[in-house]
């Protein structure tokens, strides 16, 4: 009878526990120390997202954890607060590292723990590929506490850098784990986790949950628990997404149309290679159009720049290659455009991942050619709902040809300039990345065109 009691009044106690938990919880509730919740509330972060209040508790507790959740869904915060709750209560250099994909995001998560860890001393190292490696073994001589890597140069380091290694390593985060092993970057996984001590903590962050992440489930973590916050491939609810259909040689008019349309607004524009992505960049800036390209093939600090320059909102239109579409939160891109149509389904959800993030709203268009109708029914069937059209008025795009037509000659005439300043010498000539300079060719080409087109 006493045990049919307490049964009782354990199921009316676990019941206000779930009305509680759909209210409201804070990160104090999630256990996080006080130093900790103070640094949420700095950074802005008033309540911890789904993924924080699935991963947080278990992760405090000392499991292993896979965290399944939508880009934009606050995954970094859900292995940096545990991590440097850890530190707090047992202090210890090389304490976590965090493997991602591209140097962009290991940038971004270093930010979020120094922001996080500013008021308790945390220092962390950025190593990544395209970056003088000299002054990254100095960072890791100094033993800092957390390091965050991309797998290749971490491995450089391991091989090369005396006196440095990961043995008394507590914590390891693979963050877009997926990504990580699309990369190739599997022997060097493979090499890191033998190196490091098997007695430790790992968290495993995705979007997606590939063949390869269970693959590399069973090999690195123990017994570990799932926090699946979306199931299913989701892209956000706040997001309208659109497709254009149009014929592939009247692309670059139809970006333009899409431009002038929505002026005011910020893009990201997503192209399939590097070239494109340079050439595209060129065209829009013949256009007079503020667009800033960032490719793979462009050095680190170019990159970064790009980068920076965008969020600064000091240009408006941001050309990327996949580089980008993983896990960079740029609060206020208000539209993206899949210029190029994404090859992998899977990709698409992270490139409109850049948008309509922390619950604000946003929009995609989907440029589909006549080439492209088969991937983008597979991108239909894998988000599972059908895309209305982006409703266009296709005179007023036609008339737009000829000056697109003019800007691609030129575009293309720069490339090859460009192209061939390379060649000639291979350091880096001129900063043509990002300049608007590069319209020169225009103006050498064109002497008097552009004044008889005003009196035209």
């Amino acid at each position: 009878m006493a045990a049919s009691q307490e049964r009782d009044s354990s199921t009316e106690a676990s019941q206000p526990a779930v009305e509680e938990e759909e209210e409201a919880k804070t990160f104090k509730d999630l256990g996080v120390t006080d130093v900790l919740c103070e640094a949420c509330d700095q950074l802005g972060w008033k309540k911890p997202t789904k993924i924080q209040i699935e991963a947080i508790p278990l992760a405090l507790q000392g499991q292993d954890i896979i965290g399944l959740a939508e880009t934009g869904s606050g995954k970094t915060g859900a292995f940096a607060l545990p991590i440097l709750n850890a530190l707090l209560e047992t202090p210890q250099r090389l304490f976590a590292l965090v493997l991602t994909p591209t140097r962009e995001l290991a940038f971004q998560i270093s930010e979020q723990f120094e922001a996080l860890g500013s008021s308790i001393g945390v220092q962390s190292a950025v190593i990544v590929g395209g970056i003088d490696s000299m002054s990254q073994s100095l960072a890791l001589a100094k033993k800092p506490h957390i390091v965050i890597a991309t797998p290749g140069r971490l491995i450089d380091h391991l091989e090369n850098t005396k006196g440095f290694n990961l043995r008394a390593l507590k914590y390891l985060v693979m963050d877009e784990a997926d990504r990580i092993l699309n990369m190739d970057f599997e022997t060097e996984v493979d090499k890191i986790l033998k190196v490091i001590p098997r007695d430790r903590k790992t968290f495993l962050f995705s979007a997606t949950m590939t063949k390869k992440v269970q693959k590399l489930q069973r090999a690195a973590l123990k017994n570990p628990v799932k926090c699946a916050v979306s199931s299913k491939y989701q892209t956000v609810e706040k997001l309208q997404q659109y497709y254009l259909f149009i014929p592939s040689k009247f692309k670059d008019t139809y970006l333009v149309y899409i431009l002038n349309e929505l002026a005011g607004n910020s893009f990201m524009i997503f192209c399939s290679t590097c070239n494109n992505t340079q050439r595209t960049a060129l065209l829009l800036r013949n256009l007079g159009f503020t667009a800033i390209p960032l490719h793979g093939q462009m050095s680190q600090t170019k990159r970064l720049g790009s980068l920076n320059k965008f969020k600064a909102k000091a240009r408006s239109i941001l050309l990327a290659t996949d580089v980008a579409s993983r896990g960079l939160d740029i609060p206020h891109v208000d539209v993206v455009v899949n210029f190029d149509i994404p090859t992998h389904s899977k990709d698409y959800i992270h490139r409109v991942g850049r948008t309509a993030r922390a619950g604000r709203s946003g929009k995609s268009i989907t440029f589909v050619t006549q080439y492209d109708v088969e991937l983008f029914q597979r991108i239909e069937h894998l988000i599972g709902k059908k895309l209305p059209v982006f409703p266009t008025q296709d005179e007023e795009v036609m008339m737009l040809t000829e000056r697109v037509t003019e800007a691609q000659r030129f575009a293309r005439m720069e490339l090859r300039e460009h192209g061939e300043k390379k060649k000639r010498s291979r350091e880096d000539v001129g900063d043509n990345d990002d300049t608007e300079g590069a319209i020169g060719v225009r103006n050498k080409v064109a002497g008097g065109k552009m004044k008889k087109r005003k009196g035209r």
